[in-house]
């Protein structure tokens, strides 16, 4: 607005100001509005966002049968760190899968 050069201390570019202001809240509504609009058509012909899972169901299998083996002291075999090195993705995604996996 500064680059208009409105004079937003009389009454007309109040006015004005509000209407430009008006304007962008339309528009920015229009394109969330198609955004959602968007999403919903994409999910109805069977499409779903976002990023595939990082390990398919077997490699989860595996990490969680990894996790579970002990050895003959009763300690976990394999630290999580070598799980997901085996699986070549991060501790975190290995922890996420393996949360997933217990939920379902």
């Amino acid at each position: 607005m500064l680059k208009q050069g409105i004079d937003t201390t009389t009454p007309a570019g109040r006015f004005l100001f509000h209407v430009i202001a008006a304007m962008d809240e339309m528009t920015a509504d229009l394109i969330s509005e198609g955004t959602l609009e968007g999403l919903e058509s994409a999910r109805a012909r069977g499409r779903i966002g976002g990023r595939p899972a990082a390990l398919t169901e077997l490699q989860t299998l595996k990490a969680r049968q990894m996790y579970d083996e002990t050895n003959e002291h009763g300690k976990r075999r394999y630290t999580v760190a070598q799980i997901a090195e085996t699986f070549a993705v991060s501790r975190k995604t290995i922890y996420r899968h393996l949360d997933r996996d217990t939920t379902t």
